[in-house]
């Protein structure tokens, strides 16, 4: 029985189903799989340079919040405390996430300093490695030119590239999940499973939930057992070969999620359970609509997703001809971009960076059509890429360095330093957290308070002789105002918001200024705030 494998009675359950996989695999994607040729290094490198030039070309720039502040404070405090067990964050464990990205920052702090640049040189590295995976898997199944344009399509999708290079999880685990759903095609693909692919997959299935927990998981096998049924071959997913595949996949991370039990028993409720189950079922943050990656997708996949009308048309024709274009790859790569947009579209929370997953998958079907359907012989896709090129170079190389640091909570740092020099004197975020003051200035003791703890500020504040506030909203100032009580005095402010912009009026310098907003800054004022008599 076991050796019967995974198929069951699904094949067997009715007409109907047992006419989809013939009409996929035979009418939907009946050609073969393109043959790599022969390896040329011009293209290879032309590749290389353009992608490492968007992705390395300028990494130092002001920490933005609250990701990059907070990705780059945990490990700083993790390799400063010597532990690699429990995350911390303002010397308080932060289990949240897992923590592969920490340690290759903590790697990153270590071979080169504690800087902002060298923790987002480990995203950077990923996408790097990213866009060569899809270089080398999209060559053996599409062929040489296929996998250069899909690879190019990638390196200047901004959803991609611009987005991914910021210290943020989801340049790491797109990686994982296209190594992961790239091997174990190669090895499901075939006449037989081969178990070196199938365990190279596992690895990097193990690293994705090292990286981000189970989503790693959940955005693998759905879309191989459907190729599996699809093109008839779900028999070859033996309980044997789960088996190997779960131990294998399992053995990276579980030691630490051991320990981190062990450590923090609470990590299984409040990650496992709120940060997996209840945000995707019942969110308590970041609500938006199922269609809310349509736009993020148009635009995010540029200049890939201006042709992707015509991959639709493409995909839908009839014609003989046409039809035996369509490859057994091509369906894989649809099924599993295809699945990972659904999948978040389902879930209740939702950010923009979560469908980064689906990017190498949905350039490679992009690129193949375009190699197959001969728009390389006309100028749109070659303009349409250098016209993408020049932006996101001058986006990455001027415009972001001079936004990070105009809008940069530590743009005057020297002054934000003088502030919090004193380590007795205790330093308050209110209402947000704005861990990148943590990192630039060295303290791990900052604390915080929401607007709905502001009785609790205002108790905390008459236990201290002095106090340094962060005000993180630009109505806070004002706000504590009113809060203080007679036995608390107001003796400093600064602002360190966004000034006006150069070569404006006043007037339209200021409408600018609060289009832009101050309250995602992370840093609108500083106050001091003095007892005048200690409490009896």
């Amino acid at each position: 029985m076991q050796r019967q494998g995974v198929a069951t009675t699904i094949e067997r359950s009715g007409t109907l189903l047992s006419l989809i996989p013939a009409f996929w695999s035979r009418v939907l994607f009946p050609g073969p799989a393109a043959t790599a040729g022969p390896f040329r290094l011009r293209p290879f490198l032309l590749l290389l340079l353009i992608s490492s030039s968007l992705i390395f070309g300028n990494l130092s720039f002001h920490l933005l919040e609250p990701d990059e502040g907070r990705y780059a404070e945990i490990p700083r405090e993790m390799l400063m405390r010597g532990d690699w067990v429990v995350p911390y964050l303002q010397g308080e464990p932060y289990l949240d996430k897992p923590p592969l990205l920490y340690w290759l920052v903590m790697i990153s702090y270590k071979a080169v300093g504690i800087h902002d640049w060298s923790a987002r040189l480990v995203p950077a590295l990923a996408l790097e490695g990213c866009i060569l995976l899809t270089f080398v898997f999209g060559r053996r199944w599409f062929g040489e030119q296929a996998a250069f344009w899909s690879s190019l399509l990638l390196s200047l999708a901004p959803g991609f590239v611009s987005v991914g290079r910021l210290l943020i999880l989801d340049g790491l685990l797109t990686l994982w999940v296209a190594a992961s759903l790239f091997t174990a095609y190669e090895a499901i693909r075939g006449d037989r499973l081969r178990a070196l692919w199938w365990s190279a997959s596992a690895c990097a299935c193990g690293l994705g939930v090292l990286t981000k927990g189970p989503v790693a998981l959940l955005l693998l096998f759905p879309p191989c057992l459907a190729y599996c049924w699809l093109h008839g071959q779900l028999g070859r997913l033996r309980w044997n070969w789960l088996g190997l595949y779960a131990v294998v996949c399992l053995a990276i991370p579980l030691p630490w999620y051991i320990a981190i039990c062990i450590r923090s028993p609470d990590f299984a409720r409040h990650f496992l359970w709120e940060h997996n189950v209840v945000r995707f079922v019942a969110p308590f943050d970041h609500l938006r609509p199922i269609w809310y990656y349509g736009p993020i997708l148009l635009v995010g996949l540029l200049p890939a997703s201006l042709f992707l009308g015509p991959l639709a048309a493409f995909l839908l024709s009839s014609k003989p001809e046409t039809a035996a274009q369509r490859s057994a790859p091509l369906a894989f790569t649809l099924l599993a971009g295809g699945w990972c947009l659904l999948f978040f579209s389902l879930s209740g929370c939702k950010l923009p960076t979560y469908i980064m997953p689906a990017f190498p998958l949905l350039t490679l079907a992009c690129g193949a059509y375009l190699c197959q359907a001969g728009w390389l012989e006309g100028r749109l896709v070659k303009v349409s890429t250098a016209v993408m090129l020049v932006i996101l170079f001058s986006a990455h190389n001027i415009m972001l360095p001079w936004y990070a640091g105009y809008r940069a909570p530590v743009g005057r740092l020297a002054e934000l330093r003088d502030y919090c020099a004193e380590r007795e004197t205790p330093i308050i975020c209110y209402p947000r957290h704005c861990d990148s003051v943590a990192f630039y200035v060295g303290r791990d003791d900052l604390r915080g308070y929401r607007s709905k703890q502001t009785h609790l500020l205002v108790r905390f504040l008459q236990e201290q002789p002095r106090t340094v506030l962060l005000l993180t909203h630009r109505h806070s100032l004002e706000g504590l105002r009113h809060a203080l009580t007679p036995d608390l005095q107001l003796t400093s402010t600064r602002h360190f918001g966004l000034g006006l912009l150069p070569g404006l009026s006043d007037n339209l310098a200021q409408g600018v200024s609060w289009m832009m907003g101050e309250t995602s800054l992370g840093l609108c004022d500083v106050a001091v705030i003095e007892r005048r008599t200690p409490r009896r």
